[in-house]
């Protein structure tokens, strides 16, 4: 606690945990803490500013209007308090992260050199699509973000480390199945999968510019949904395919569903995302944690 009677940052974290989970198991286990700690420091939390922030029943939680204006004010505080360690040049307990599947390799190699570093610090991974991803670090929700493709979001620094192989996918019945590589201009534009833009913008954009790069367009075939569902409607249907990120169809394929390389070749940008209040010197080491040994950050 700051003071006596003064908001103590944890209860303003657990608060916005509950916030955006709404459910007090997930916050919890968000938290890696048990759900009463939780509820007891929310409790606490109301009590110090005389208000209900959250409507809590069997069935739900949902945020009172004096709970709606305290996550803002909440968020921001817990920004401004996470630039002050930075500024302060302390070394953070914790590096919140924002990722999804597909970035296993990666993330346990950056993982690694954090943990290694001269300053060692302990990575806190949280799964987010990339809106939300972007949206967290620029509040200062999030420290950074590993990002595929080419970042446009306002208040936010893109710096890119690595450059990734682009695989095509599709099912073990599929004629080009059994192929050592595939030609894009050999495949059917009509039967391309591609996941939905609203959950990953920046990767789409890429694969879309991809494609066309490889003469494949216009697109008329349907998109929807995560990567996940885009390769078990691939490994349901012997005419579609998809493309995607090399690791992250690593992570995703199935038994139903082959990966292969491309030809000729084609590759994604991959960038560590900062927020814009971020200093330079961890920005730098946040790339050189996630980079390529033979990348140099851009």
């Amino acid at each position: 606690m700051i003071e006596e009677g003064a908001v103590e940052l944890r209860a303003l974290r657990y608060f916005v945990t509950v916030a955006e989970e709404l459910h007090f198991g997930r916050a919890a286990q968000r938290l890696d803490i048990v759900q009463s700690a939780v509820s007891q420091q929310i409790a606490r939390l109301e009590r110090e500013l005389g208000v209900v922030l959250l409507d809590r029943s069997p069935r739900h939680v949902r945020l009172t209007e004096a709970g709606v204006r305290v996550l803002e004010a909440a968020r921001e505080t817990l920004a401004v308090a996470a630039r002050v360690r930075v500024v302060a040049g302390e070394s953070a307990a914790r590096v919140r992260i924002g990722v999804a599947s597909g970035f296993t390799n990666r993330l346990e190699r950056g993982v690694a050199r954090m943990r290694e570093a001269e300053r060692p610090a302990e990575p806190v991974l949280v799964d987010l699509p990339v809106p939300a991803r972007l949206d967290a670090v620029r509040d200062g929700e999030l420290d950074l973000a590993l990002v595929r493709g080419q970042v446009t979001t306002a208040g936010v620094r893109a710096v890119r480390v690595w450059s990734e192989a682009l695989w095509v996918a599709v099912s073990e019945t599929h004629p080009a199945a059994d192929r050592p590589a595939v030609v894009l201009a050999d495949l059917d534009r009509t039967a391309v999968r591609l996941p939905s833009r609203d959950v990953d913008p920046p990767l789409h954009d890429a694969i879309v510019s991809a494609l066309r790069q490889a003469g494949v367009g216009p697109l008329t075939g349907p998109s929807g949904g995560t990567p996940v569902n885009v390769l078990i409607e691939v490994g349901a249907d012997p005419r579609a395919w998809t493309l995607l990120p090399a690791e992250q169809l690593a992570g995703l394929v199935s038994r139903r569903v082959r990966a292969l390389p491309v030809d000729p070749p084609l590759s994604v940008d991959g960038h560590v995302v900062t927020s814009l209040t971020t200093p330079e010197s961890c920005a730098d080491s946040y790339a050189r944690a996630f980079a390529d040994h033979a990348t140099t950050p851009e």
